[in-house]
């Protein structure tokens, strides 16, 4: 995708929501081998079982699929449990900052922690608010921070995504049009 990258608060949301790239069928959780290279890259720690690596694909995409639709009660209600299944009451630390309290330990916790502190601080208020946003197209899905002024982007990709709507859009319109005049 050419969008450039989040900035380094909303990192740790978009890097992890993007181990699976769906347009290409890519999953970097899928196998132990490309997760660890992945957690590796990103300063996780690598030993996850495949258990883990499920806990993690879940958790990827109840992040992913809140940034598609912040207001749905359903992914509201699941973002929610999946905080309070790796998080206890939010502290604030010495230098001000905020920090989620552990709720359990072990890898997939620590990762999902990271992830769920940078969307939390960042991704849901302030200047950040609206602008971490996944793909509108459903086979896609690609978690991007949208630099719009107005913040109205809905393709991670308009070459590629917005291009492939924009099609469908006037095929739809003119093969309508097409069958009326036949």
């Amino acid at each position: 995708m050419r969008r450039n990258p989040a900035p380094a608060e909303l990192e740790p949301v978009e890097a992890f929501c993007n181990t699976a790239t769906l347009l290409h069928g890519e999953d970097d959780l899928a196998r132990p081998e490309t997760a660890g290279g992945w957690l590796r890259a990103h300063g996780y720690p690598e030993a996850v079982d495949p258990g883990d690596l499920m806990a993690l694909t879940e958790a990827r995409e109840t992040v992913r699929a809140f940034l598609v639709e912040r207001s749905s009660p359903e992914a509201l209600d699941a973002l929610n449990r999946l905080i309070q299944s790796v998080a206890g009451a939010p502290v604030v630390r010495p230098d001000g900052t905020f920090a989620l309290r552990p709720a359990g330990d072990g890898p997939v916790a620590e990762i999902v922690r990271t992830v769920l502190e940078a969307l939390l601080r960042d991704g849901l208020t302030g200047r950040h608010a609206t602008r971490l946003k996944a793909c509108a197209a459903p086979e896609c899905r690609w978690v991007f921070y949208d630099r719009a002024p107005s913040s109205n982007g809905l393709w991670c990709d308009m070459d590629v995504c917005g291009a492939r709507h924009k099609m469908r859009a006037y095929r739809a319109r003119t093969g309508a049009a097409t069958r009326k005049g036949t």
